[in-house]
């Protein structure tokens, strides 16, 4: 299960949601997510767990839990949109 760690200190690590989160279960992998052209933490990341219950146990029990000084939010992550597609905006063509 994919999911999502929010609101993370801008010195979190990957190593540090490993950390936390393995006390749940095995983390194939953890991924903060860093500015493109900074490579400063965007203040959020992914946690992938194989097992769907300790995933969800992670979840409920690490949800508003501190680290580094900040409450974390942690969920289920949603799949990502698609950018672009079909927009509007415009003006239509007679």
């Amino acid at each position: 299960m994919n999911i999502y760690v929010g609101n993370l200190a801008s010195d979190v690590t990957e190593e540090d949601l490993t950390t936390l989160f393995s006390e749940f279960g095995q983390v194939k992998e953890a991924k903060v997510i860093k500015d493109m052209f900074s490579q400063e933490s965007r203040g959020f990341g992914f946690v992938e767990m194989p097992a769907t219950a300790e995933a969800q146990k992670a979840i409920e029990e690490l949800n508003t839990k501190e680290l580094k000084g900040k409450a974390l939010t942690v969920n289920e992550a949603r799949p990502r949109r698609e950018k672009g597609g079909r927009g509007g905006g415009g003006r239509q063509r007679r």
